[in-house]
């Protein structure tokens, strides 16, 4: 092959990462302007508003689905009691735990055994004991079955609650005093609302009173600042401007309400999946679509949960795996929807971004680096063009950070240190190049072996909230 037809092949090329880090770069300006005036807008309507109590609430069921969460699964409980909210039930589901999560949630609540037989709408895995306690001003059920990993420990809580509306959340997580009321009202004030996310933001170094934030810092760790970022980038992008035309893919597992009739026509979660919050997400776009039901899937941004994030390296690697993974198998599942007329934009933006920018990007990039270091090699590239372009991408979505992080701070009215606004700054550009970096090779290999131990709940070490020291490796 001689040079003319090399030079010309890496022209191609050139224009191919041109467009596609251009695209990026103007997606993510679009998604973090509609995020932050999204929440300033939210804000001014709140300090313009008088507080208004809402005599109408939905009922809601929580479900805590637990494998080893000892450390944590307790105060995630007691937390929940303190919710500004009329009617719920708070159901935890100990998936086979040999940490004695359930022998401790049985003694914290002083919980009483009862021999209910659990109804089995949607399959789940044999229970081996349920334990109810209504001292606490709200009933608490602690459901014990064998193992079946998460997808299926939620199946479970689905088959047990008795209110119309199920909100699940993660162990290691807590809710403000008012997330259920703002996440619960937009089935309240709108029509054929099935499912509704909530804002996740990292409680490392936070510490709450009576579900509020009485102490906001950034952790001292560099990966968990660098998390820090990245959740609040994530969160006021894309899933603001996605809630703009009915396009969200994701609602976290951490922190999300669904219909409680409609995940039973579907038949809950997936437990052949990593992914089974976003996977069950996809599928009600799919199910609905299919038998032209009126629906909508929204995103509440004042609703806040706080979770725990990966304290090291080893523990974040592990999780992005288990993210990458999970939508691997949402994304190929499914991928009739892509490019289909009959979905319009959630084919044409939602499934086309995370298919191109999230599930494959790590194989493109792989192609642009390799690429630019051959026709360097070959001195057929202008490297001032290629270098001035990568240098605007990496100041620009620096850029987008520190403004997603610092719109997210004014709209919960939080106080940020001097140090901590330098601090932030800093990690901005630091987690732009490093923390990308990092999980760069881990999502490049997710897809490797994946079939093993597919379902099983992982490993992450666990701390006690509000600055305690007691911690042990636990499983998630």
């Amino acid at each position: 092959m001689d040079i003319d037809t090399l030079r010309v092949i890496f022209r191609v090329i050139e224009f191919f990462f041109t467009v596609y880090l251009l695209a990026y770069i103007l997606f993510m300006i679009l998604a973090v302007t509609v995020g932050a005036v999204t929440l300033y807008e939210q804000r001014i309507n709140k300090i313009g508003m008088k507080e208004i109590e809402r005599d109408y609430f939905v009922p809601v069921s929580i479900i805590i689905p637990a494998h080893n969460e000892r450390v944590t699964v307790c105060d995630t409980v007691k937390s929940l009691l303190k919710l500004d909210y009329q009617i719920y039930e708070i159901i935890v589901v100990d998936d086979g735990s040999t940490d004695g999560t359930a022998e401790l949630v049985q003694s914290c609540f002083n919980m009483q055994k009862i021999t209910r037989p659990l109804r089995r709408t949607i399959d789940c895995g044999h229970e081996t004991g349920i334990w109810v306690t209504y001292e606490h001003g709200r009933a608490i059920t602690l459901i014990s079955k064998v193992n079946g990993g998460k997808a299926d420990a939620l199946n479970a809580g689905i088959n047990a609650s008795e209110y119309p509306y199920v909100l699940c959340m993660d162990a290691d997580s807590m809710l403000q005093n008012d997330s259920l009321r703002n996440i619960a009202a937009k089935v309240i004030e709108e029509d054929d609302v099935l499912a509704v996310g909530g804002m996740i933001r990292i409680i490392n170094s936070v510490t709450l009173k009576d579900g509020f934030v009485a102490e906001y810092k950034l952790p001292e760790s560099l990966v968990q600042c660098m998390q820090v970022l990245e959740y609040d980038r994530s969160f006021l992008a894309s899933r603001i401007l996605f809630d703009k035309f009915n396009g969200n893919l994701i609602i976290s597992g951490a922190f999300g309400l669904f219909q409680k009739a409609f995940l039973l026509d579907i038949g809950g979660y997936s437990t052949d999946t990593m992914g089974e919050d976003m996977e069950l997400v996809v599928r009600m776009h799919a199910f609905a679509r299919a038998n032209r039901i009126p629906y909508k899937i929204r995103y509440a941004p004042d609703a806040v949960c706080w979770s725990q994030a990966p304290s090291t390296l080893r523990d974040l690697c592990r999780q992005r795996r288990r993210w990458h993974i999970g939508l691997f198998q949402s994304i190929s599942r499914h991928r009739g929807m892509l490019f289909d007329l009959r979905y319009g934009a959630l084919s044409f933006v939602s499934f086309v971004y995370f298919s191109v920018y999230e599930l494959f990007s790590p194989y493109i990039e792989t192609f642009g680096v390799i690429s630019i270091a051959l026709a360097f090699r070959l001195r057929i590239v202008n490297m001032q063009s290629m270098t001035e372009l990568l240098l605007m991408y990496m100041l620009l979505s620096a850029l987008m950070g520190i403004t997603a992080f610092f719109s997210r701070v004014m709209s919960m009215e939080l106080h940020l240190s001097k140090r901590d606004i330098l601090k932030a700054v800093l990690v901005s550009f630091v987690e732009n190049i490093g923390l990308r970096t990092l999980l760069f090779w881990t999502r490049f290999t997710a897809l490797i072996g994946y079939n093993k131990k597919k379902n099983d709940w992982g490993t992450i070490k666990r701390h006690r909230y509000n600055g305690m020291d007691e911690s042990e490796d636990d499983e998630k």
